[in-house]
C-alpha cells in the first residue's frame, strides 16, 4: 500500500527534481516473420508490429495521465534483423528495405524510436550479418526512427576483432551518410561488448531470442532527484550518503515498477525488467556529473571521479533492487557526454577526456555514450576505442559501449546541436598516435581464463 506521505514525495520529485520515466519499451519477437520472400517477409514484419503496438502510445499517455508521472518516451524493440533478415536478404539493398518497413510501422504506431536493426557478431559473422553491418550507413540515413546496434564481444566469447574493424569503418560511412545533419545518424548507433536482451534504452534495445512473443520493459531516470536528496546530507560521511542514495534509489524505481505493471496489464502482455540507470538530459539539475560534484568533486573528471561513479552505481543497484520484482537491462550510470549538462561543462572546463571518461566505464554498465569527435578522425582509431572499451567490458563480466559521433567537417574546439534529448556537445579530442596495425590483425581475442565455468 503506498501512504498519502510517498505520493506527496513523488509529486515533488516530479515538479521540482526532473524525476520521470525515460522509456517504456515493447519488446517483440520477429521470428515468427521469417520468410524466403523479401516482400512477404516485410509484410510480415509490418502487419505484427502494428498490431502489437497499436495501444502503446494511447497507453503510456493514459497512465501518465492518471497518476501525474511524466512518460518521456514510448518505443519498440525487435529480434535482431541480422538474425530476421538471413533467408530473405542477399544484398545490403534488401536489409535496408526491412529498415524502411521498421520505420514506416514506428511512425504509423507513434513511438520515438524503434531499435533492433542489430546483428550479435561477438564470435563471428554470418554472411547475412555482415551484409546488415555494411547497410548500416544507408539504413540510418533513409530512416528517422531505427536505430542500430552490434554486438561484437562477451565474456564468454571473446572480442570479434573482424567485427570491430569494420564498425570503425561503418561508423565513419555512416557520419558521412547523414554529414548533412552533423552525423546524426552515429547517435543511432552503438556497438558493445555484453549486449543485454533486455534494455529498454536506445539505441541499443533489441529483443533478445530468449524473451516471451512480447514483454514490457521500463526505464526510469532519476538523477535529479538523487542530487537533491544529496544536498541533505553534506558534508557526512560515506555511509550517511550511501544510504540516502540506496532510499532515494529505491523510491525512483517504485516509480519505475508502477509504471511497468500498469502497462503490463493494460496491453495484456507481460512484464519484464525496470532498468535502474540514472539517465541524463540536457535540463539543468538533471545531471549525473553534478551528483558527482555533490558527492564532493570540483568537476567531473577530478581525482576521485571514478571512485564516486562506483560508489553512485553500486548504491543505486542496491536501493533499487528492493523495489522491483525484476531489475535488468544495463542498470547503470549512464555518462554521456551530449545529453549530460554537467559532462558537457567538465568538458569545456578541461577537466574530463576520453580517457578518464573510458575509466570510469570500469564502474558503471554502460560505456562511452554519445561522444562526439573530430571528423577526420581514422577508421582504425574509431576501432581501437572500440576494442579497449569492449576489453573492459569483457574482462570484468560487465556491459560496455561505444557510441561515438565522427562529425563531419567539425574538429576539436567546435560544438555540435544534435537538439531534443541528444543535446549538444563540444567536439572532444583524440590521441592520435596509429593502432593500424593492432586493427589489422584480425581474428578474435580470445575469452578471458575466467570464462570457463563449464
Amino acid at each position: 500500500m503506498i501512504s498519502i506521505f510517498e505520493v506527496n514525495e513523488t509529486n515533488k520529485m516530479i515538479e521540482q527534481e526532473n524525476l520521470d520515466v525515460r522509456t517504456i519499451t515493447l519488446g517483440i519477437s520477429l521470428l515468427d516473420c521469417i520468410d524466403s520472400d523479401l516482400e512477404k517477409l516485410n509484410e510480415k514484419i509490418y502487419n505484427k508490429i502494428t498490431t502489437y503496438a497499436k495501444d502503446l502510445v494511447a497507453t503510456g499517455e493514459k497512465i501518465s495521465a492518471q497518476y501525474g508521472i511524466p512518460i518521456v518516451n514510448k518505443r519498440i524493440s525487435v529480434t535482431p534483423i541480422g538474425l530476421i533478415g538471413g533467408a530473405a536478404c542477399k544484398t545490403t539493398d534488401d536489409f535496408v528495405t526491412i529498415a524502411r518497413t521498421l520505420d514506416k510501422a514506428a511512425k504509423q504506431v507513434g513511438v520515438n524510436f524503434i531499435g533492433g536493426y542489430t546483428a550479435l557478431v561477438s564470435k563471428g559473422m554470418t554472411p547475412a550479418e555482415e551484409l546488415l553491418i555494411r547497410s548500416i550507413p544507408q539504413a540510418l540515413a533513409s530512416t528517422e526512427r531505427v536505430c542500430s546496434s552490434v554486438n561484437v564481444g562477451s565474456t564468454k566469447t571473446g572480442i570479434n576483432m573482424d567485427a570491430v574493424k569494420l564498425m570503425g569503418e561503418i561508423i565513419l560511412e555512416t557520419a558521412q551518410a547523414t554529414k548533412e545533419q552533423d552525423s546524426l545518424g552515429c547517435a543511432k548507433l552503438v556497438v558493445f561488448c555484453n549486449a543485454p536482451d533486455d534494455n529498454p534504452f536506445m539505441a541499443g534495445a533489441f529483443h533478445g531470442v530468449t524473451e516471451a512473443d512480447s514483454i514490457i520493459n521500463v526505464g526510469v531516470s532519476g538523477p535529479g532527484v538523487v542530487k537533491t536528496a544529496l544536498e541533505k546530507v553534506r558534508g557526512e560521511d560515506f555511509e550517511t550518503l550511501c544510504e540516502m542514495i540506496k532510499r532515494t534509489a529505491f523510491k525512483v524505481t517504485r516509480v519505475g515498477q508502477l509504471v511497468a505493471r500498469e502497462a503490463s496489464k493494460m496491453l495484456g502482455v507481460p512484464f519484464g525488467i525496470v532498468d535502474l540507470s540514472l539517465a541524463p538530459t540536457p535540463a539543468i539539475g538533471d545531471s549525473v556529473a553534478e551528483i558527482l560534484e555533490e558527492i564532493g568533486l570540483e568537476r567531473a573528471g577530478a581525482p576521485g571521479t571514478t571512485a564516486a561513479l562506483a560508489l553512485l552505481n553500486d548504491q543505486v543497484k542496491k536501493g533499487g533492487v528492493m523495489a522491483s520484482t525484476a531489475v535488468g537491462g544495463l542498470s547503470g550510470a549512464f555518462i554521456p557526454v551530449s545529453e549530460d549538462q554537467g559532462m558537457i561543462d567538465a568538458v569545456t572546463a578541461g577537466a574530463l577526456t576520453i580517457e578518464k571518461l573510458e575509466a570510469m566505464t570500469c564502474v558503471c554498465s554502460v560505456g562511452l555514450d554519445m561522444i562526439a569527435v573530430p571528423g577526420d578522425t581514422k577508421a582504425s582509431t574509431i576501432s581501437g576505442i572500440i576494442a579497449d572499451e569492449a576489453a573492459i567490458g569483457m574482462v570484468n563480466q560487465k556491459t560496455t559501449a561505444v557510441r561515438l559521433i565522427p562529425v563531419i567537417g567539425k574538429g576539436v574546439g567546435e560544438t555540435v546541436e544534435f537538439g531534443g534529448l541528444l543535446g549538444y556537445a563540444p567536439i572532444m579530442p583524440v590521441n592520435n598516435f596509429s593502432c593500424d596495425a593492432f586493427v589489422a590483425r584480425g581474428g578474435r581475442i580470445p575469452a578471458p581464463i575466467h570464462s570457463f565455468k563449464n
